[in-house]
């Protein structure tokens, strides 16, 4: 159980640095009246699971070390 907690902790970091450099370079900015205003066109959802994966890989490898 600790080694695949492992796993996915290091999967799920990964994931949310890779999408969600992704997601942040996925923008486009336009000025109205002298403001910028940026506007995100990401998908979400992968940096979500990423994010997911990475607390359940967190949670695995803490209960891991308890048995």
């Amino acid at each position: 159980m600790r080694i695949a907690g492992i796993i996915l902790l290091v999967v799920g970091i990964i994931g949310v640095i890779f999408f969600g450099i992704e997601a942040m370079n996925d923008s486009e900015s336009f000025s109205i009246l002298g403001a910028d205003i940026a506007v995100s066109k990401a998908d979400w959802t992968p940096l979500i699971i990423s994010a997911v994966i990475l607390i359940i890989g967190a949670v695995m490898l803490r209960s891991g070390k308890r048995a």
